[in-house]
């Protein structure tokens, strides 16, 4: 069959009666052409090489099933379609994907190895997770032939899946083009056209993406090794990970719910793209059961409820910001005083921190390079407005969070071991730089306000720390009447600083986890850029999830803010520093350093005859050295040394060897108070 006949086969004898015919693509445009042509020719090369690999490598591998049960398969061969079809047809039948060693895998892509072998269904996220990603191709599909849409990214969400895609500067979707839009999903899910992967080199990415410039660039930021899948589904090629369904065919409902416009980032102009989301289903039974579930779940939207009862509203001239009227300022104002007197019990302490600070923060905490697309920035008027030959003014920004102004306020004078952990709690506002059409009522705002804290701890103290966290969580979640479910979120790609702290910032949540009793998931790479966290997703009344609170474990800020406090004498890299009064008692302050070191001590030595005796002292104190060893000619003569500590308390003349002996005295037994009772 022709390609244009194959094109037109699509076409619903509908369109022209709704109106919209004017809107369908009448003929394959020449870049689908090519490069559906293109992947042809590079499938019928990937066919032949897998025939080829076969035969070549021929051998008996063990496949490992659910429950234990081992069977043998042929390598190169052997799918897990196939495996299932053995076990029994309903499997067959229901099965969505496999996991071969761990990993998501196509049912019809042969097995290559010994293998673990699983089945995912419908009814497991995992499932869920690759038929909606399957499904949002089909309405990739419909969006090429009914619109000659150029296509941006298509992901599953934890409710069905979205896909975005460029109409041009011009056109947007209208509403009721999605209908159209639908029935198209629905012809493509009838001819169950077979899902086909295909693994292609960079350069042969770019051939077939030539003229889409989103997929360009994601080939760019993603694509970092040799190679790269693609699937064709149909006249439908697309870059993609994988796994998908076998065909088109296993989707038995598919409903497109929203449009809207959303924000292509990219690194010159945003581009405005259309959004449309849907659900689907393996039967049109779960769908008519879900469409039930929906209708219940309006009459009890929060977007609704806040309007019939008068708690709060949106208006266009403000958009993602909520107005509370006074009803819903008595709910809020009653949650603030709930949490604040938790924050209370718990010895947190309330702070409040500015809204609108320099880039240069941002830039110093690393947000301003990874989050800068979510951020509103301006620049403000400064002297050139009435002086253009002065300095530029510092381009500022609204906080879209707090960590870093809460590094400010710990790091505004010295801190000591005593105030760990330092808990700070603030309820200021924060400003995200959303796109329009991920805004939903008060779960997904631009100005917000929200129970925000922040600890600061020592290593030792962290692990009692997330289990106080935990707790916390768990006793609000309790009196609120929510449910909640448990999530590890690991490092992503693009993670700030040394694995090794990682892997043991993962292995610290971890043990939390397990210590903590509740159910928990594991969600590799979903980490925030700083570190790991733990999420919490809430469940309402109708089962339905949200994002909720997360507790993160951030490494990176106490060491781009060079956040330090003084530590006890056991764990100090600055014990004792010997400062000579003058240069005739340099040599015995060298040999009172000398006897500390071989007692297996931290010492310095401060001899810097340049610097008044008071000024090395202030320097000392300032280093965190825990104690300073002050020799003069007395004690120079006697053997002695005068002794201060970092806080400046004269604990006043000791001899040399008494002192060694006693700093190693509570050093071996791991005193916090060192200074205080020497």
């Amino acid at each position: 069959m022709g390609l244009y006949q194959r094109w037109r086969r699509l076409r619903l004898a509908g369109l022209q009666a709704c109106a919209l015919h004017t809107a369908a693509v009448s003929t394959p445009p020449q870049w689908l052409v090519e490069r559906l042509g293109l992947f042809e020719e590079l499938w019928a090369a990937h066919v032949k090489r897998l025939k080829s690999m076969a035969q070549k490598e021929h051998r008996t591998i063990k496949i490992t099933l659910p429950g234990g049960q081992k069977v043998e398969a042929v390598a190169w061969n052997t799918t897990p379609y196939q495996l299932a079809k053995q076990i029994s047809s309903t499997l067959a039948d229901t099965a969505v994907a496999a996991q071969v060693n761990g990993e998501t895998y196509d049912l019809e892509r042969p097995l290559e190895t010994d293998s673990d072998l699983r089945f995912l269904t419908f009814d497991s996220t995992e499932g869920k997770a690759v038929f909606w990603h399957s499904s949002t191709h089909v309405l990739g599909a419909a969006a090429e032939q009914l619109l000659g849409a150029v296509l941006c990214r298509g992901p599953s969400t934890e409710c069905g899946f979205y896909h975005d895609f460029f109409l041009g500067k011009e056109r947007t979707l209208r509403g009721s083009e999605l209908p159209v839009l639908e029935r198209i999903c629905q012809e493509l899910t009838a001819a169950a056209q077979p899902f086909r992967r295909l693994e292609v080199s960079q350069d042969q990415l770019r051939q077939l993406f030539k003229d889409n410039p989103f997929k360009l660039r994601l080939i760019e930021e993603k694509v970092t090794g040799p190679t790269a899948t693609v699937y064709g589904c149909g006249m439908l090629v697309d870059l993609c990970r994988g796994p998908h369904l076998r065909h088109t065919g296993q989707i038995g409902g598919l409903k497109l719910l929203t449009n809207s416009s959303s924000v292509w980032r990219s690194p010159g102009a945003p581009e405005t793209v259309q959004r449309v989301s849907g659900i689907s289903f393996p039967t049109a039974k779960e769908l008519k059961a879900w469409e039930e579930w929906r209708e219940e779940a309006e009459l009890r939207d929060h977007r609704r409820i806040g309007k019939e009862q008068e708690l709060f509203f949106f208006h266009e001239l403000s958009p993602g910001s909520c107005f509370f009227l006074p009803r819903g300022t008595r709910v809020y104002n009653a949650l603030v005083t709930f949490i604040r007197a938790e924050y209370t019990r718990r010895g947190f302490s309330e702070v409040k921190t500015p809204t609108l600070f320099s880039t240069k923060l941002w830039k110093v905490s690393g947000h301003w390079e990874h989050y800068q697309e979510d951020m509103f920035a301006l620049q403000p008027p400064g002297p050139q407005r009435d002086h253009p030959t002065s300095h530029p003014t510092d381009t500022l920004a609204l906080k879209p969070m707090n960590c870093p102004a809460h590094c400010l306020m710990f790091a505004h004078r010295p801190r000591s071991w005593r105030e760990l952990p330092l808990r700070l709690a603030d309820f200021g506002v924060l400003h995200r730089a959303e796109a329009s059409g991920s805004l939903g009522g008060l779960t997904r705002l631009r100005c917000f306000q929200q129970d925000d804290a922040h600890i600061f701890c020592a290593p030792d103290q962290l692990e009692a720390e997330i289990r106080g966290c935990l707790d916390f969580l768990r006793s609000v979640y309790a009196v609120l009447g929510f449910s909640f479910r448990l999530a590890l979120s690991t490092r992503p790609s693009g993670f700030l600083g040394e694995p090794c702290l990682w892997d043991q910032a993962e292995q610290v949540l971890q043990r939390a986890l397990e210590e903590f009793g509740e159910p928990w998931d594991l969600n590799p790479g979903d980490g925030a850029f700083y570190g790991p966290k733990i999420d919490v997703r809430l469940h309402d009344a109708l089962g339905r999830p949200h994002q909720c609170g997360t507790i993160q474990l951030d490494f990176q800020l106490p060491l781009r803010f060079d956040l330090q406090y003084k530590g006890p004498l056991w764990l100090s890299p600055f014990q004792v520093v010997v400062i000579p009064v003058g240069p005739e008692q340099e040599a015995y302050a060298r040999e009172a350093q000398q006897g500390l070191r071989a007692a297996g001590l931290v010492c310095d030595l401060d001899a810097d005859s340049t610097l008044t005796l008071s000024r090395r002292v202030r320097r000392a104190q300032l280093a965190n050295y825990n104690f300073q060893f002050v020799v003069g000619q007395r004690e120079q003569s006697k053997k002695t040394v005068n002794i201060r500590t970092r806080d400046n308390r004269r604990l006043g003349e000791r001899d040399l060897t008494e002192a060694v002996r006693r700093l190693l005295e509570l050093q071996n037994s791991r005193v916090p108070d060192a200074e205080e009772i020497f």
